[in-house]
C-alpha cells in the first residue's frame, strides 16, 4: 500500500462486502479485519506498543498509537468517521475504546483535547471519558480547557456511568477519584482537578452539590482545596444568606488547615454586620489579629458600618481611630460616607459635617455618595433649602446626580407639597440619562397618591410596567394606600389580587393600612374578619397593625374594643412603641380621657420608651381639644426645655387653644415663633388664626391671614371661606360677601353652614 488511507479504504471495503454477506461478526473474531489493522501492533516496532486495557479473554487487540496519532494529525475531522467508522457496529465496547485511545494519547494532551472534542459530538461519552481528558489537560496546565470540560460535565443531564448507569452529578467526584488512579504522572498527585471541579459547581451556582463535594473531598480523600475556591463558595454562600452554612464551612476551613486569609475574614465579618450578628463579627475580627492577619481597608469599613448602623457610635469612632493608627490601611471616601451617613441618620449633623471637614483635610474630594448622604437626610427632615444646596454644589464641583440623589429630592419636593418641581425633577432625570428604578417609582407613586393625583399615579404605575420595571412591596403599598385614602376601597382590594398573581406577599403594614380603611368605614367586622385571615397566612400583627386597629376603634368611641387590642397586643410579646402610645393617647384625649391619657403618657419611661414629638403632639393636642390650656403650655414648655423641636400640630393646636380663649397676642407670638423656627403655616394652622380671629372680632386681622394664605399658595378650603363670609355679613359688609362668594364659585366651592 501507498498509504495508509489507501490501505484503510480497501480494508473498508472488504469489511462492507463481509458484513452484507451476514459474515461480519465472525471476521472480527479472525485477525484480518480493520478492527486489527487500526489496533494490532504487527504494522509497528514493538517498542511502540502499549499493554492490553483489561480486554476481554477473546479479544486481542492492541493499540497501535502512533498510527492514531497519525490520524488525527494528518487527516482532517471530517475523514475520522470513516477511519474510525467500525466503532458502529461494536456498540457495546465503544466507551472502553474512547478512553483507551484517550489513555493512549495522554502525553499529547492537544490532540486529546482535538480527538475529545470530536468524539463528544460522534458519541455520548462517559464520565470517565470527561474525567480522563480532565487529568489530562490539567496536568497539562491546559487550566482554562479543564474547567471548559469540566462545566461540560456537570451540566450534563442522564450521563451514563460506567455500567451504563445514571449519575448524578455529585457523583462526578466518584469516577474522578478513580481515573486519578489510571491517568497518574511522574511528579504530580492529581490533586488539582478535583479544586477545578470544585470551582466549577461554585461557578455554576451549584452550592449545595459544592458543598458536598467539599465534604467528600476533605472527609473521604484527604484532598483540601485551595483557600480561594473555599473564599469564592463562602463569598456565594453569603450573598444566598446561607448563614449556618457559611459559619460551618469556616469552622471546617479552620479545623482542616485551610488557612484563611484576609479575604475569608472580610467575606465573613461583611457578611455578619449586614445580618447584625455585631458580636460574631467583633470574635472574628479579634481572631484575625491573633493570628497574625492584618485587617485591611474593607474590614475596617464593614466593621465601621455596621457598628454604626446599629447605633454604637461610640464603638465606631473607637474602629476608626483604630484605623487611622494601623500601618496598613488609611481611612478612605467609604469610611468618611460611612461615618457621616451614620451620624446623619441618629440626627447628628455637626459631628456628620466635622467628618465631612476632616474628610477634606486628608486630601479626598467627596463623591456622588457623600452628596447624596445629605441630600437625603435634608430631604427627609423636611429641610429642602439644605438639600437643594447639596444638589447644587454637587454639580457646581463636577459630579452628575444618580437615581438615588434624585429620587431623594423628588421625594423632598413632594413632602412640602411641591408636585410641580417634583415632577420637573423626574423630567430632568430622563433628559440627562438617568434611569428611573423602583425606588424611583415608588416614589412618584406615594407623592400623586399623598396628593390626591390617583389617575397621575396609576400612569406612572402603567409607564412602570411598560419600561418592565417589576413594582415591589413599596410601590403597591403606596398605590393601594391612596386608592383607600381616596375611598376607592375595591381597587385597593384589586390591586391585593395582583399582587398575589406576581406572588409578592403583602406585609403587615398593607393588611394595616386596608384595616383601618374597614375600621374608617365602620366596617369593623369586615376588619376584624382581614385581621383573623392575616393571621391565617402565617403573618403575626405587628405593632403596626395593633396600633392602626386600636387608633381606628379609639377614634369611632370604641375605647374598650382598642384597650382589649393594646393588651392582646401585650400578652403576644409585641412590646408598645412610642407611636403605639402616642396611638393610645390621642385615642383617650378624643374620648375625653385626659388623665388616663397622662398616666399612660408618664408611665413610658417605666417601659424604656422616651416621650418624643409624635407622644408631646398627641397629648397638647388633647389637652387644647379638651380646653386644657394651661397643661398643653407646660407640656410645651417641657418639650423645649428637653430639646425637643414642636411640629406645626403642635403650634396649631396652642394657636387654636388660645384663641378659643380670647388670647389673641398670645396666638400671634405662638404664629411668630413657629415662623422663626422654620415651620411655614399650612391650611389648618391658617384655619385656625383666620376662624379664631374672626371670632373674637378680629375680622380685619383675619382678611390679612387669608391674603397671606393665598399669596404663599396655601389655598382656603370651604371652612375659611364660610367663617369669614359669616363675620362678613354679621357687621353688613355685604361687597366683602359677594367677593367671597364670587372667589368660592370659581374655585368650585359650596359654603358650610353653621
Amino acid at each position: 500500500m501507498e498509504s495508509i488511507s489507501e490501505a484503510i479504504f480497501f480494508y473498508v471495503v472488504q469489511a462492507m462486502l463481509i458484513f452484507a454477506r451476514g459474515q461480519f461478526y465472525r471476521t472480527i473474531s479472525n485477525k484480518s479485519s480493520l478492527f486489527r489493522y487500526l489496533f494490532s501492533t504487527t504494522t509497528t516496532n514493538n517498542s511502540n506498543s502499549f499493554d492490553s486495557f483489561n480486554l476481554k479473554e477473546d479479544e486481542e487487540v492492541y493499540f497501535n498509537p502512533n498510527l492514531i496519532k497519525k490520524i488525527i494529525i494528518q487527516e482532517e475531522e471530517e475523514k475520522w468517521e470513516g477511519h474510525f467508522r467500525i466503532f458502529r457496529h461494536i456498540d457495546s465496547d465503544v466507551s472502553s475504546f474512547v478512553n483507551k485511545i484517550l489513555l493512549a494519547l495522554r502525553n499529547e494532551p492537544r490532540l486529546v483535547f482535538k480527538f475529545f472534542k470530536w468524539a463528544s459530538v460522534k458519541k455520548s461519552l462517559t464520565i470517565e471519558d470527561y474525567c480522563i481528558v480532565a487529568h489530562i489537560l490539567f496536568y497539562s496546565r491546559m487550566y482554562s480547557d479543564t474547567y471548559n470540560v469540566l462545566k461540560e460535565l456537570v451540566t450534563l443531564r442522564g450521563v451514563a456511568g460506567k455500567n451504563g448507569d445514571v449519575v448524578h452529578v455529585v457523583d462526578v467526584l466518584d469516577v474522578l477519584w478513580s481515573a486519578r488512579t489510571i491517568c497518574s504522572f511522574a511528579g504530580g498527585n492529581g490533586y488539582g482537578v478535583f479544586d477545578a471541579l470544585f470551582s466549577v459547581l461554585i461557578e455554576l451556582g451549584l452550592l449545595k452539590e459544592a458543598n458536598e463535594c467539599f465534604l467528600r473531598m476533605t472527609r473521604g480523600f484527604s484532598v483540601l482545596p485551595k483557600a480561594r475556591s473555599c473564599n469564592y463558595l463562602l463569598h456565594r454562600m453569603t450573598k444566598l444568606g446561607e448563614k449556618r452554612l457559611s459559619l460551618k464551612l469556616f469552622d471546617d476551613m479552620n479545623e482542616l488547615g485551610i488557612v484563611a486569609n484576609v479575604y475569608t475574614y472580610n467575606i465573613m465579618i461583611g457578611y455578619l454586620c449586614k445580618d447584625g450578628d455585631l458580636n460574631v463579627a467583633k470574635r472574628l475580627f479579634m481572631q484575625m489579629k491573633d493570628r497574625g492577619i492584618e485587617p485591611d481597608i474593607v474590614t475596617y469599613n464593614s466593621l465601621i458600618d455596621g457598628i454604626g448602623k446599629h447605633g454604637v457610635l461610640e464603638d465606631m469612632v473607637t474602629l476608626y481611630d483604630e484605623m487611622k493608627e494601623s500601618k496598613c490601611c488609611r481611612p478612605d471616601v467609604v469610611t468618611y460616607n460611612t461615618l457621616i451617613n451614620c451620624f446623619c441618620r441618629c440626627g447628628r449633623m455637626e459631628v456628620a459635617f466635622e467628618y465631612l471637614n476632616e474628610m477634606k483635610k486628608s486630601g479626598l474630594k467627596p463623591n456622588v455618595v457623600t452628596y447624596s448622604i445629605f441630600v437625603d437626610v435634608f430631604a427627609k427632615e423636611g429641610m429642602l433649602r439644605g438639600a437643594i444646596k447639596f444638589f447644587v454644589d454637587m454639580r457646581r464641583v463636577g459630579l452628575a446626580p444618580n437615581e438615588f440623589t434624585y429620587t431623594s429630592l423628588i421625594d423632598a419636593h413632594f413632602k412640602v407639597g411641591k408636585v410641580f418641581e417634583a415632577l420637573k425633577l423626574v423630567k430632568e432625570m430622563v433628559e440627562v440619562g438617568v434611569k428611573l428604578n423602583v425606588v424611583t417609582y415608588a416614589t412618584l407613586v406615594d407623592g400623586l397618591c399623598n396628593e390626591g393625583k390617583i389617575k397621575e399615579a396609576e400612569e406612572v404605575f402603567r409607564v412602570m410596567l411598560k419600561d418592565g420595571i417589576v413594582p415591589n412591596l413599596e410601590v403597591y403599598t403606596a398605590l393601594i394606600h391612596g386608592y383607600i385614602k381616596s375611598k376607592r376601597l375595591v381597587d385597593a382590594l384589586i390591586i391585593m389580587e395582583q399582587m398575589k398573581e406576581n406572588n409578592i406577599r403583602p406585609d403587615a403594614l398593607l393588611y394595616g393600612i386596608v384595616l383601618w380603611s374597614f375600621c374608617s368605614d365602620d366596617k369593623f367586622e369586615e376588619a376584624k374578619a382581614l385581621f383573623d385571615k392575616m393571621k391565617g397566612l402565617g403573618i403575626e400583627g405587628n405593632y403596626v397593625v395593633y396600633t392602626i386597629l386600636a387608633d381606628a376603634y379609639f377614634k369611632a368611641g370604641k375605647s374598650v374594643e382598642a384597650q382589649t387590642l393594646l393588651s392582646e397586643m401585650q400578652e403576644r410579646g409585641i412590646s408598645p412603641t412610642v407611636v403605639t402610645y402616642s396611638a393610645l393617647i390621642d385615642g383617650l384625649c378624643r374620648l375625653g380621657f385626659v388623665e388616663e391619657a397622662m398616666h399612660h403618657f408618664h408611665s413610658m419611661p417605666k417601659m424604656g420608651l422616651q416621650p418624643n414629638v409624635v407622644a408631646y403632639t398627641a397629648l397638647i393636642h388633647g389637652f387644647c381639644r379638651n380646653k386644657c390650656l394651661e397643661a398643653a403650655e407646660k407640656m410645651f414648655n417641657e418639650m423645649l426645655d428637653k430639646g425637643i423641636c414642636p411640629d406645626k400640630i403642635v403650634y396649631t393646636s396652642l394657636i387654636d387653644g388660645n384663641l378659643k380663649q380670647g388670647n389673641i397676642e398670645d396666638a400671634l407670638d405662638l404664629r411668630r415663633r413657629m415662623i422663626e423656627s422654620g415651620l411655614e403655616l399650612d391650611l389648618h394652622a391658617y384655619t385656625a388664626l383666620i376662624c379664631g380671629l374672626s371670632k373674637n372680632g378680629e375680622v380685619p386681622r383675619a382678611r390679612i391671614f387669608f391674603d397671606e394664605m393665598i399669596e404663599k399658595g396655601v389655598k382656603p378650603d370651604e371652612v375659611v371661606f364660610s367663617c369669614l363670609i359669616r363675620k362678613y355679613q354679621e357687621i353688613g359688609n355685604l361687597e366683602e360677601v359677594l367677593a367671597l362668594q364670587n372667589q368660592m364659585i370659581k374655585r368650585g366651592l359650596t359654603i358650610v353652614k353653621g
